[in-house]
Formats: C-alpha cells, structure tokens, sequence
C-alpha cells in the first residue's frame, strides 16, 4: 500500500474540498477581507485535509503491513481473524467482521465434511471386519478340500486379505496418533510375526531367510510395525528374479541416536531415475507395470505416512538387476515407554 494509490483512492473527496474551497473564495469577495486572510484560508483548509489524508494513510498502512507479516507467519492462515487485534478505524473493524465471519463459517464446513469423512471411516472400518469373516471361512473350506483348484483360490484370499488389511491401515492413517501405543518393544518378536504371516510364499517360493542380530528393543508400537514390515517382505517376494532363488536378509545395528532394522533382497531392484519417488502416492514405475504385476503405488507410501507418524523413519536404496536395502530408523529416547 502506497500514498499514492491511497490518495488516487481519495481523489473524488479531494476535487469535492477544492470545490468547497473556491465556492468560498468567490464568496468571500464580495466582502473586503485582505488577499493574506483569503491565501489563510485556502491554505489552512487544504493543510487540514492533507494532514487528516496522511494520519488516515499511515494507520491503514500500519494495520494492513502488520496483516501481512502475521500472515506471513501464520501455518494456519484461516486464524487470521483472531491475531490481527482490534483496529482503531472505522473501515478496519468492517474488515475484521468479516475476516471473522468468514473463518466462522470456514470453521463450520470444515466441521461438517470432517464428520462426514469420520463417519465414512468408520463404514470402511466396519466393513472390513466383516469382510474378515467370509474370507475365514472360505479358507476353512478350502482346508477341508484341498486340491489343485481350491490351492488357487486359497492364494487369490490371501492377496484379498492383504488389501483389505492395506485398506484398513490406510483408513486409520490419517488419524494413527490416536491407535498406537509406544512403549519398548522387541524386533525379534516383531519380525518372527511377519515371518509367521507370510511363511506360505517363502515355503513356495523356496525362499533363503538370512536373519540374525534382531534381538534389540525398541520403542514404537508393534502392531504398526509389523504392517510396515509386512509390506516390505511382500514387495521382496512380489519382485524377485524369475531365474534365481530370492535372497533375504533381515538384521539390525544399534547406533548412539537409533537403532536402524534392515530388510536387503536380491530381488530385480528399481531404476536409478525411479528410486526417489517410490514413497509417492500411486507411484508404481517401470516394476509395477511388468510381469503382469498389478502394482497399486500404494504399500511403500503408506509405509513412510506410518513411519512419520511413529517418529520413524524408512529409507530405500536400490539397485536394478543387484537387489533392494530398506532400512527402518528407530530414534533412541524419542517416545516416553508406556508399560
């Protein structure tokens, strides 16, 4: 905001004093009053107005420079409203009113598409648990009738059951901090669960486990971290090489600051240019679109969303035809333990 503008801004009231101005000057001829007192007059009257122009400007300025800096400091630009204090002109306030009406309103609508989100969550939640029991049973029975076909559709539930746990993980994501409990937790037992949930792949696949040095505590919360892992293993498994025996190798190392799990495979690995963008959302790259595997972008994303909200971190290295290093970063002390 500059003068000038403001006084552009003011132009119609500065031509209606100059006409008030001259109207008086003409009339005080008619009276015999000294060119000195009629000069007094223009002067004084066009002072006063210039002056009542500049303390206008200056207060408007210093109001609207401070909305600009809280603004600009503000992460929360709505709460705009209730940071910019009371102004002490008339046009200020009108502006205030509104700014608050609008946040107030804002306020409202954010409210009622939360409860709608939130009631949504709650349906997919609801019917995830429920699709649980059919998939149960229908494996109930294929255990009881084993063979060629029923071994196909047994392998078709467990790629269902993945995607609806990915899918109930991913419902709670946004809202993890109120489902995990930190507290110290062993990685051994941790990863020995994934181990147990997946020991069918690596039974089939003939798949070489090398773990060792896991025996390490951490604090995090352990129902989080098996999902974590969990998809990790699966994507190992999902890109293996056709013409040799996938390798896995699960282990860890203790640091001052952290204690770092690694997960390496021998796997057909990601493209340079590919690496840094496979915790996007919906990112599947070259990997996902061969082999006629249905990659969804999906579990790696979802992987790093979790970490961050544990306090963790994930990282990937990767190179194309040598394998893939995942590492998930346990920060010492950053959690109080929850017994």
């Amino acid at each position: 905001m500059n003068f000038k503008t403001y006084l552009k801004d003011n132009i119609v009231t500065l031509i209606l004093v100059l006409f008030a101005i001259i109207t008086i000057e003409i009339l005080l001829m008619i009276y015999d009053i000294s060119v000195l007192v009629r000069i007094y007059i223009f002067v004084s009257i066009i002072a006063t107005y210039m002056i009542g122009i500049f303390i206008s400007y200056y207060k408007r300025k210093n109001f609207y420079n401070r909305i600009f800096n809280i603004l600009n400091e503000l992460d929360k630009k709505y709460l705009i409203s209730e940071m910019i204090g009371n102004p002490d002109f008339f046009d200020g306030n009108i502006l205030k009113e509104i700014l608050e009406d609008a946040s107030k309103s804002m306020t409202e609508n954010v409210n009622k598409f939360k409860f709608l989100t939130e009631d949504y969550k709650e349906y997919i939640e609801l019917w995830i648990h429920e699709i649980k029991m059919p998939i149960a049973t229908s494996k109930m029975i294929i255990e009881n009738n084993k063979d060629d076909v029923t071994k196909s559709i047994d392998e078709e539930l467990d790629k269902i059951e993945d995607y609806t746990e990915q899918a109930l993980f991913y419902a709670r994501s946004n809202t993890a901090n109120k489902d995990y409990i930190i507290k110290k937790t062993n990685l051994e037992k941790i990863v020995n669960n994934v181990i147990m949930k997946n020991k069918k792949d690596f039974i089939q696949e003939k798949i070489n486990l090398n773990i060792h040095d896991i025996n390490v505590d951490v604090r995090t919360d352990s129902k989080w971290v098996i999902f974590i892992l969990n998809q990790i293993i699966h994507n190992s498994i999902k890109y293996k090489k056709q013409e040799e025996a996938l390798q896995i190798e699960i282990f860890t190392k203790t640091n001052k600051d952290n204690t770092v799990l690694y997960i390496k495979d021998n796997g057909i690995g990601i493209k340079k240019g590919e690496v840094t963008r496979v915790f996007e959302k919906g990112f599947t790259g070259s990997n996902g679109r061969i082999l006629n595997k249905k990659s969804t972008g999906i579990g790696l994303y979802l992987c790093k969303k979790l970490c961050n909200k544990l306090g963790m971190a994930i990282e990937l290295n990767s190179e194309e035809n040598v394998g893939t290093e995942v590492k998930l970063i346990f920060p010492q002390n950053s959690f109080i333990d929850i017994n």
